[in-house]
Formats: structure tokens, C-alpha cells, sequence
């Protein structure tokens, strides 16, 4: 058992702070090397951690004293950065959504078994009471619906970001509601086909479609629908939101609430949220991985299904995302 684990990070913008601001706080982390090729977001983060800055990736990972490594870098940035992890023989945990494209996932992921790492992904809406909650009561169910939305006002502002770009990020399928798609596998099962509907009718500047409608389907039988918009002016409220009919009862999930209807009453649960940053600490302490809810080859399936609906739009037709 590793009494500290010693963390290089890779990647240093706003997401990446909060993982590098959660793990200062644990007793068993310590932050030793951040690494950006910006320098100054490098140099940021190493003054708010007392971490070396590094602005190259071999030289971060040259350091013998490392544990573990962190990955929160933009989605096209994805496979030379985890293959240099995976060489130097490290545990990582690394953001959503895994790649832009398959053949980079699927690369990653055989280099993760050959090498028998542990890893971790950046689904952390899973570590929440609220899902352990909603899995105990959908446990034995037969699940007959399941719907999601994820709208937001992400897409708005400028079109240069790489997050408009479709070539760049995958659009919000890929880069956002991956933790809504991810959440519908967690609680309902595997997605064995999704039929994808876009349209572009506010963001004229960008080429990401600015909403979403798809008709899935569930290897236990459910059906349901995810409808997804990035031009969403009105808060975030309606993000990450799922509705789930089950036999004659039916759940609202949210990441801090569940409702309950069942038997013409309405119950309410809250709880604590578990956190991402902590269980893969404690599993790299230990060596065992059996805590982590999302190991890399899991979040593949939900890029998978991110991708196929992409497919699924371009080509106007269903699609398997096992097909892919």
C-alpha cells in the first residue's frame, strides 16, 4: 500500500483545475509535475500546487518518482499523450470523451490490456449517491423507457474554438452529452442501436449541429430518446437530466436528486456525492481497481455510441454502435 501517491498531470486548463485542486486536498495525493504546452497555464497550475511546471510531455514523464498520471487534455489531443503514458508503465486516469475516433480508442485500449494497467475515466456523474440510489431501485426491473436531455448554451460565443468545430471536438454528442449517454448505459444497459436526427438552426457560424433527437434502443428491451442543444440560453438545469419507466413506477435522475413515482407517491433522495479523484487515488494505493466504475475499455462503449450517432445523422439511417 502506497502511503502517497506522487500524480503528473498532463493537461492544465479549467477542467483539469478542478481535479488538480481536489486531489491538493486528499492525504494520499501529491501533485509533483503539471505539464501544458501553453506555458503559462503550465506555470499557473504549478504556482496553485506546488508541482514542477513542465511544457514537455517525455519530460514529465522522465521523472522516476511518478505513480499515476491525469489526462485532461481537448479530445483531438487524445493518443500519442496515453501511449507515452501507457510506455512509461503508469496508471492514469483520463477525461471524457476518450478519442475523437475509434481506431484511436481502440489502440489505446489494447495497449491498457496488453500492459494490465489500471485506469480510470472522467465519468464522475457514476460516484454519485443519487446513481447508486437509482441502480438499487431499477435493480431486477424490467426498464421499458428511458429519455435524456443535455441542453446548455455551450455552443454559443466563439466559433474558432476548437469545441465548434466538428472536425476537432465530435460536435456535443461527442465532446458533452458522452456523460448523458454514459449515464442511460450505467443505469438501463448496453445501447445496441441508435437512429440520430441533427439539425443546425441557430449557430449558423459553427459546423456542429446545434440539436439533437435519437431514437435508441436497449439490449434489455427498453427504448428511448436523448435530444441534446448547445444554443440553450436558459441555465444548465435541463443538462444531464434523465427520465426512467420502469414496470408501472418511473425515476427523474438528476446528479444531486432523485425522484421516485411509485405506488401514487412521489419520494426525493439526496445524498453525498462520491468522488472520481479519491477512489482512483485510493485504487492506485492499493493496486486495485475493483472501485473504479469506469475503466477505460468501459468508456470506449460510450464513445462508441457518441460516434454512432454522429453516423446515424450524416448517414440518415440506424446504426449499431457494436458496429463500429
Amino acid at each position: 500500500m502506497l502511503d502517497v501517491v506522487n500524480i503528473g498531470f498532463i493537461g492544465c486548463g479549467g477542467n483539469a483545475r478542478g481535479h488538480m485542486k481536489r486531489l491538493t486536498e486528499l492525504p494520499h495525493a501529491k501533485l509533483v509535475g503539471v505539464c501544458d504546452v501553453v506555458p503559462e497555464l503550465a506555470n499557473r497550475a504549478a504556482e496553485e500546487t506546488g508541482a514542477t511546471a513542465y511544457t514537455n510531455l517525455r519530460a514529465l514523464l522522465d521523472r522516476s518518482d511518478l505513480h499515476a498520471a491525469y489526462l485532461s487534455i481537448p479530445v483531438f489531443a487524445h493518443g500519442d499523450p496515453e501511449m507515452a503514458v501507457i510506455e512509461r508503465g503508469l496508471p492514469f486516469l483520463v477525461e471524457k470523451p476518450v478519442a475523437i475516433d475509434m481506431g484511436t480508442a481502440r489502440q489505446i485500449e489494447a495497449k491498457v490490456e496488453e500492459k494490465g494497467l489500471l485506469t480510470a475515466v472522467g465519468y464522475q456523474l457514476r460516484y454519485a449517491a443519487t446513481a447508486d440510489r437509482a441502480r438499487e431501485v431499477l435493480a431486477g426491473k424490467r426498464v421499458g423507457l428511458v429519455n435524456g436531455r443535455y441542453w446548455c448554451n455551450s455552443g454559443v460565443g466563439d466559433p474558432t474554438r476548437w469545441m465548434r468545430q466538428m472536425g476537432r471536438s465530435g460536435g456535443q454528442l461527442v465532446e458533452q452529452a458522452t456523460h448523458t449517454i454514459d449515464m442511460m448505459r450505467f443505469l438501463a444497459g448496453e445501447v445496441t442501436e441508435v437512429h440520430c436526427n441533427s439539425t443546425q438552426q441557430v449557430l449558423k457560424e459553427i459546423d456542429c449541429p446545434d440539436f439533437n433527437a435519437i431514437a435508441i434502443r436497449f439490449a434489455g428491451g427498453a427504448v428511448g430518446s436523448l435530444t441534446t442543444s448547445w444554443c440553450y440560453t436558459q441555465g444548465w438545469s435541463n443538462s444531464n437530466i434523465l427520465d426512467v419507466l420502469y414496470e408501472d413506477e418511473g425515476l427523474n435522475w438528476s446528479y444531486g436528486k432523485l425522484t421516485l413515482f411509485r405506488g401514487g407517491q412521489i419520494e426525493e433522495f439526496t445524498g453525498p456525492t462520491g468522488s472520481i479523484d479519491e477512489t482512483f487515488v485510493q485504487a492506485v494505493r492499493s493496486g486495485n481497481g475493483s472501485t473504479i466504475r469506469s475503466p477505460y475499455s468501459d468508456a470506449v462503449k460510450s464513445l462508441a455510441i457518441s460516434l454512432a450517432m454522429n453516423q446515424s445523422a450524416r448517414e440518415g439511417r440506424p446504426i449499431a454502435p457494436a458496429s463500429l
